[in-house]
């Protein structure tokens, strides 16, 4: 629909000291016959923050001095006609201490905001959360990446995909390697971990690199190898319990499986992904008349006799074992006797959604952590050539530890590295002395039903930029200097930034940031995307953010950032 223009005009002074004056103009008739032909800005005071005291908010009506008038600000204010736009995207406008405002991006309006309002230059100026096309079509591109990947093992061939489109070009471990600058290589491990780099103009033990972590994890439920219950002729699968999911939100939801399948090939054993686009399970809630406590206590599952999940009915006389793995084999046309292990997850078929009043948040499974996932591939396809190698590591099994071979607390990324220098253990020192590493991975967005589960002071919320995480005992890896790097970076990348940290009295979780800091020995920063529901089966989180971290680590990759210590 197109958007309905408010016959309004506003003046933007820039005064003597700090103040930036906004004030409405007379109504204008038509707008775009004036000239406009759509709106620069629009501002709502009611979703200002960091102003103090001193702010003065005036009546639509009252006058202020404008340059070329008497008053204080005769000779001094520079003015700047902005039409406003009702539902137009929004995005942070910067105040620098002098000289006139910045160009402003687009903004949202609301009626409130035909008043006259002083503000601070020093401070950004937050508004209306709702988005503009690139950050819809951005989010739209993150919940594609997720349909794609219902598992670890997915979730690396969809990344697979995405390289090899952009000229990415595979390497085996067990094959040398032979590099040159300015190409881009990547490696699989364990078919659930990859890491992907960009070589440097500069050779690494004089440019170091810059590395994005993530993992391709998330909790949930996996089905164990003999798995089948036969209760008459209904037949149930068992689950393992992956990580820490909330459990009871498996509950009454179209679920299917995707995985790995392990067979007997012509010559050698073949691995192949597998996925039912269909819902095949389901976990049917006890009807309350036997549960009558359940909205004062909880829905709560015993693990081991109360999770096994529906597959469905067969006949009183048949077996009930082969019933999912000819399903397996019908979906692979293969036969169900060349079948040697089967690896699934058990994944939520509904596809991600935008859902709110503008459509300003995101719905899906796995945004723990495939959105970070994503936001480092994309950052990593995006960014321009530079002197430091630039690196992706996205690595399986954080959700229970990152204790294996292809996790991060295993030898993976340090091999990598290692063979970039040629193994040259010198070089391969120097060069991680001149790295950083950005641990990206989810925070947890305020959420106002639950206030008193959140650290007051440092409320993280929706739509108002990436976060950076923080953590006396190092369960976040960030440190003081790198706190200071993540919050300059943000503000060079005009880029709005937030802080999280978690409330003392409750366990803090962690990230692999700690773990490849302390393996590699590289400053670390822990960060990212603001999001509700962390560990649910459907997770939520918001448009406008997604866009701002892929450009937070696209800028992390390029920009010259130095620290003296």
């Amino acid at each position: 629909a197109r958007p309905i223009v408010l016959p309004f005009t506003l003046d933007i002074l820039s005064g003597p000291g700090d103040d930036t004056l906004i004030r409405p103009r007379k109504p204008r008739k038509d707008p775009e016959q004036a000239g406009f032909s759509r709106p620069v800005c629009a501002l709502d005071p009611h979703h200002f923050t960091g102003i103090d005291s001193n702010v003065q908010r005036f009546e639509q009506g009252d006058l202020a001095p404008i340059a070329g008038q008497s008053g204080s600000h005769q000779g001094r204010g520079t003015r700047k006609r902005i039409v406003s736009q009702w539902g137009k995207a929004c995005h942070y406008a910067h105040y620098p201490r002098k000289g006139v405002p910045e160009p402003f991006k687009e903004h949202e309006i609301s009626k409130s905001s035909i008043n006259m309002v002083t503000i601070h230059r020093r401070f950004h100026l937050l508004t209306m959360a709702t988005p503009n096309a690139p950050e819809t079509a951005h989010a739209k591109n993150l919940l594609a990446f997720i349909d794609q990947s219902p598992s670890p093992w997915h979730a690396v061939d969809t990344t697979r995909q995405h390289l090899e489109a952009a000229g990415f070009t595979r390497l085996l471990e067990r094959e040398s390697w032979s590099l040159k600058a300015g190409l881009g290589y990547y490696v699989v491990r364990g078919d659930s971990s990859i890491i992907a780099f960009k070589v440097g103009t500069s050779k690494a033990p004089e440019a170091g690199y810059r590395i994005l972590g993530a993992h391709t994890d998330s909790p949930g439920l996996r089905i164990k190898p003999q798995g089948h219950l036969r209760e008459g002729r209904l037949v149930r699968l068992g689950v393992e319990v992956y990580g820490g999911p909330i459990l009871s939100t498996f509950a009454d939801r179209d679920l299917s499986l995707a995985g790995r399948v392990t067979l007997k090939g012509p010559s050698s054993l073949e691995t192949h992904l597998v996925r039912f686009s269909q819902p095949l399970l389901r976990l049917p809630n006890l009807a309350i008349h036997m549960n009558r406590g359940v909205n004062e206590e909880g829905l709560k599952f015993n693990k081991q006799t109360e999770l096994p999940l529906i597959l469905g009915q067969n006949l009183p006389e048949a077996p009930s074992q082969g019933l999912l793995l000819n399903q397996v084999a019908q979906q692979l046309k293969i036969q169900a006797e060349s079948i040697l292990s089967v690896e699934l997850n058990v994944y939520d078929t509904q596809p991600g959604s935008l859902w709110g009043v503008h459509e300003e948040f995101i719905a899906t499974r796995q945004i723990d952590n495939l959105s970070s996932c994503h936001a480092a591939l994309l950052a990593l396809i995006s960014a321009k050539n530079t002197p430091q190698t630039q690196v992706i590591a996205l690595f399986d099994h954080e959700e229970i530890g990152s204790e294996s071979h292809q996790g991060a607390q295993g030898s993976f990324l340090g091999d990598v590295l290692s063979r970039i220098t040629a193994g040259d253990a010198e070089d391969a020192r120097r060069a991680l002395s001149r790295s950083l590493l950005i641990s990206a991975d989810a925070a947890h967005a305020f959420h106002p039903n639950f206030a008193g589960a959140y650290e007051p002071l440092h409320h993280v919320q929706i739509n108002e930029g990436p976060a950076l995480k923080v953590n006396a005992n190092q369960r976040y890896a960030t440190d003081g200097p790198r706190a200071a790097l993540f919050r300059d970076l943000a503000r060079r990348l005009d880029l709005p930034a937030q802080t999280y940290v978690h409330r003392t009295d409750l366990g803090c979780g962690s990230t692999i940031g700690p773990i490849a800091s302390a393996r590699l020995g590289i400053p670390t920063i822990d960060c990212g995307v603001p999001m509700w529901a962390m560990h649910s089966i459907r997770e939520s989180a918001g448009v406008r953010d997604q866009l701002a971290f892929k450009r937070l680590l696209q800028g992390f990759l390029e920009e010259e950032l130095q620290i003296e210590e």
